[in-house]
């Protein structure tokens, strides 16, 4: 098996690429970047406030459905046009609207699989080429969510989504170090975030019929500790300069993470005994 190559990470005059950084998490990301001195491309389905957020960062701004293979594509083949190459792409653009399982249609489900985990895998797709181009070095970031260890209720899309992105960035990591790349992989599980993602249905459009809908969690949640995008941002380059493979934003909830990890020991089978 192929050793990781060594690799210097140079984010000054690095391009990044922020899917959903219009707003939120990915705001927060490209914002970190922008100050490390890097080229930065925000893409977003939310023209107008992709509009105000390439303005007020200075950053270019390109329109993009991540649910669409071929906008994800334009995006790549753009950002390339621009700048000749893409060192880091943060496959960050979501949707978190909560519903009962029982109550949600297949639409409902299409919708929240579509952006969270098809978005991650057009973004990928399109990308990763594009980062082992690099002689010296690329990194993959993808959104997951500290909920996938937790699996809180009314949020099983969510949770489905992001716990197959957590596991998608883990294959893809390994694969990645089995393969000598000097391209890296991380999981970014936020934990709670002062994000717009409660407006997740605002892009949508109109359906017939559906279980989903929209919660402000710092009403929902007045116990819990937000924190700002701009500090997950800075989490975030610190984790690609490590190649660090998990970020977790919210260290006090991982005593829950370890529950689970230890019901799904005890659960398991125990060994058979072998006959003497």
């Amino acid at each position: 098996m192929p050793l990781a190559a060594s690799r210097k990470v140079e984010l000054a005059g690095a391009t990044a690429v922020v899917t959903g950084g219009a707003s939120g998490i990915g705001k927060g990301i490209a914002r970190a970047f922008r100050d490390a001195g890097s080229n930065v491309v925000i893409a977003d389905i939310d023209e107008p406030e992709l509009d105000a957020a390439a303005r007020s960062l200075g950053v270019l701004g390109i329109a993009t459905d991540v649910a669409d293979p071929a906008s994800v594509a334009r995006l790549a083949e753009r950002v390339m046009a621009e700048y000749g190459a893409v060192h880091v792409i943060c496959n960050n653009a979501g949707v978190g609207p909560f519903g009962s399982i029982g109550e949600m249609t297949l639409d409902d489900w299409s919708f929240v699989l579509r952006v969270n985990l098809q978005g991650v895998v057009n973004g990928v797709h399109a990308f990763l080429p594009l980062l082992e181009r690099n002689p010296d070095w690329g990194h993959v970031v993808n959104t997951s969510s500290i909920a996938a260890l937790i699996s809180p209720p009314l949020a099983g899309a969510y949770v489905a989504s992001k716990a197959a992105v957590l596991g998608l960035t883990e294959v893809l990591a390994a694969e990645l170090k089995a393969a000598g790349s000097r391209v890296g992989a991380t999981a970014l599980l936020p934990g709670t975030v002062r994000t717009n993602i409660r407006h997740s249905l605002r892009t949508r459009g109109p359906v017939e019929a559906s279980g989903l809908y929209e919660v402000d969690l710092e009403e929902r949640r007045p116990d819990a500790r937000f924190i700002e995008p701009e500090e997950v941002g800075a989490m975030v380059l610190d984790a690609i300069r490590r190649d660090d493979l998990y970020v977790v934003t919210h260290p006090e909830l991982l005593p829950v993470v370890s529950e689970r990890h230890a019901r799904l020991v005890a659960g398991a089978a125990p060994a058979a005994t072998p006959d003497r």
